[in-house]
């Protein structure tokens, strides 16, 4: 089975002292394309990209953007309340806001 590559997230991750707070520009999704998981203060961010233009790959001069899978893992440095985990997906900005315990 042919394997396709992920594209990674560049990704901020702040604290306040009651949250952690991880941002991620992401244009180019919907919310239903982003799937977040947490297991033992291990932040996933998984999702997928689709182009908005189908374009074969010979008439393109120059190719930046990643369509595709993504994903990003990150061990969060201290422990979180599961219960009250909030993220938004404000103009490509996704922001998941995880409360201390």
């Amino acid at each position: 089975m042919e394997q396709h590559p992920e594209g990674e997230l560049a990704v901020d991750v702040f604290q306040t002292p009651t949250t952690m707070v991880v941002q991620t520009a992401i244009a180019g999704v919907t919310r239903e394309d982003i799937h977040i998981s947490l297991h033992h203060n291990e932040l996933k961010i998984s999702g997928h990209r689709t182009p908005p233009t189908q374009v074969p790959h010979e008439q393109y001069v120059w190719r930046e953007c990643f369509w595709g899978n993504f994903s990003l893992t990150i061990m969060l440095p201290s422990e979180v309340d599961t219960t009250h985990i909030q993220a938004t997906l404000v103009h490509g900005v996704l922001t998941i806001t995880l409360p201390k315990k």
